[in-house]
């Protein structure tokens, strides 16, 4: 029965997690109604043709969810019910932002729609966090370990969660999360391939920094949109096997695979997949490159920015994708991202169906950037 299942509110709903998340729902017919909130229109979004059905003109409001007035229009539904489920997808998700960004985009969406959906009683709140308000560990790390943001993003991300555990009546599940990968990402694996499409192409071994055990956890976007619906479920039905007094009163999850992935997987799947040879620069370059690191940032971005454009243009590619070899400052700290996701599978029952990156899996991310007409 179409009643028995719940309604759906995604914030955030065509960004890269949201849309996914969206079309989850929507192929699996698991709500009654979906609503998706973006401050970008569809047209603009990048969209894939097969999120065309999931992410419809129908179940679509353009609305910037921080903003106050803003929020009748975002919850209100024709029938005057609340909506059962509210997936916060949004926020700033850019690196080496102003702070300023961060606390409208980020922390004040967060605690605008949260204080939201606690008045309306919402049934359960999901809000997407960052393995990356952890203190930085080579053994990874648990829910309940130490807290030291290591990004912008994560010092916001990290405020937003402990402002939304505060607001009386809000039943919250906070969900914290790797390096998200696979078809059409934008963002991290991304730049890994674009690097290395352009090293391809000058035929240049491509050197990374730091050392191949530096850890950069990941998730594919299958198991994580898949991990959100199973955690707003199992909330849902009771919180089973939650024990608040060892675990504390926010439920909190890691969602991140089971591959233990580090620069050295990458590297090695990236030698493979583009034929080049892939290496590290060595403790003594990389210290050299700590203490300047603009300079570093910014050669390596000359270096790469002019031949992707030359690329582009050699195959013809007049409108470019999201996609660019732009090296961002803040994510090539000497900075492990360790997590561990066995939370989530004892206390949830979740199971990863894509436990580690592979080959195959970073060749689909491109096959999906041939398909969009991004990739040269």
């Amino acid at each position: 029965m179409a009643a028995e299942k719940p309604s759906v509110l995604i914030i955030g709903g065509l960004g890269y997690i949201g849309r996914f998340l969206a079309r989850y729902i929507h192929e699996n017919d698991l709500a009654s109604e979906i609503r998706l909130v973006d401050k970008v229109l569809p047209q603009l979004a990048w969209l894939a043709p097969e999120f065309e059905s999931a992410c419809s003109a129908d179940k679509f409001i353009q609305a910037d969810a921080s903003k106050e007035q803003a929020l009748a229009r975002i919850f209100d539904r024709p029938d005057g019910k609340q909506w059962d489920f509210v997936f916060n997808c949004g926020g700033e998700t850019r690196y080496s932002q102003e702070d300023e960004v961060y606390k409208v985009r980020s922390l004040g969406l967060s605690l605008a729609v949260g204080k939201e959906a606690a008045k309306r009683g919402v049934k359960c709140f999901v809000e997407l966090s960052t393995g990356m308000v952890y203190k930085a560990n080579s053994a990874p790390s648990k829910e309940t370990d130490k807290l030291k943001p290591w990004s912008k993003i994560a010092v916001f991300k990290l405020q937003a969660e402990e402002e939304l555990a505060k607001i009386e009546g809000l039943n919250l599940v906070i969900v914290r999360l790797p390096h998200v990968y696979g078809p059409y990402a934008s963002q991290w694996v991304a730049t890994a391939l674009c690097m290395a499409r352009v090293y391809q192409a000058m035929g240049e071994d491509m050197k990374f920094l730091w050392t191949k055990d530096l850890y950069t956890n990941t998730a594919h976007i299958d198991d994580v949109t898949r991990a959100l619906w199973s955690v707003a479920v199992w909330y849902n039905a009771g919180k089973a096997n939650w024990d608040e007094k060892s675990m504390g009163r926010t439920p909190t999850f890691n969602v991140v695979d089971k591959g233990a992935t580090n620069q050295g997987t990458i590297a090695d799947i990236i030698g493979q997949v583009f034929g080049i040879e892939t290496g590290f620069q060595g403790q003594l370059l990389s210290n050299l490159a700590r203490l300047n690191m603009d300079s570093v940032v910014d050669d390596v971005n000359d270096d790469v920015l002019g031949p992707w454009a030359d690329l582009l243009a050699d195959a013809g590619i007049t409108r470019p994708g999201p996609l660019t070899p732009f090296m961002e400052k803040e994510l090539l700290k000497d900075t492990d991202l360790s997590m561990d996701g066995s939370r989530l599978e004892a206390v949830v029952g979740f199971q990863y169906q894509k436990p580690v990156i592979t080959k195959e899996l970073v060749e689909e991310v491109i096959e999906s950037y041939k398909r969009m007409k991004w990739w040269p």
